[in-house]
């Protein structure tokens, strides 16, 4: 049975999953930031630990198919060594993985603090939206609507 488990979750389908899956997390929190589900489901720790158990896998199926992890620094040496790592299958999933936790750690914290300021979930629309698709840029959309709703510059917060 775990051989079947590990054959069907070849490093195309978990792309084709974490897609997937992060989908009804991003729906709840763009339509329902408000609503009981995202809270308990959404910006918990619950999204977060799912695409940990799914990167710690896709860590144990590279390790064990002998992928060289000391490479991984070469993408400080050059644009050009980034781009040889791109090509590896396997550095390219873990790296897919990594920013769909983190683009949904952002999507949640966004929620949770525009709650704390009253910001009016319509409004939240756009920034949630860039913010899964383009990451640090919905982060600065919503820092600057949070301006105004906070009236007050806060970098620090």
């Amino acid at each position: 049975m775990i051989e079947q488990i590990y054959t069907y979750f070849t490093i195309e389908m978990i792309y084709f999953w974490l897609n997937l899956g992060v989908l009804p997390f991003w729906f709840v929190l763009i339509i329902f930031p408000q609503s009981q589900i995202c809270r308990i489901l959404t910006t918990s720790i619950f999204p977060i630990f799912v695409l940990s158990l799914v990167y710690g896998y896709l860590l144990y199926i590279t390790f064990h198919n002998g992928y060289n992890f000391l490479t991984n620094f070469d993408l400080y040496l050059g644009l050009s060594r980034l781009s040889n790592l791109f090509s590896d299958n396997s550095f390219l999933i873990l790296f897919w993985t990594h920013f769909l936790a983190i683009n949904l750690f952002c999507g949640g914290w966004i929620v949770k603090d525009s709650q704390k300021f009253g910001i009016n979930k319509m409004l939240m629309f756009f920034p949630l939206l860039i913010t899964y698709l383009i990451g640090p840029i919905g982060i600065i959309i919503y820092w600057v609507v949070r301006i105004f709703y906070a009236k007050r510059i806060n970098l620090y917060d």
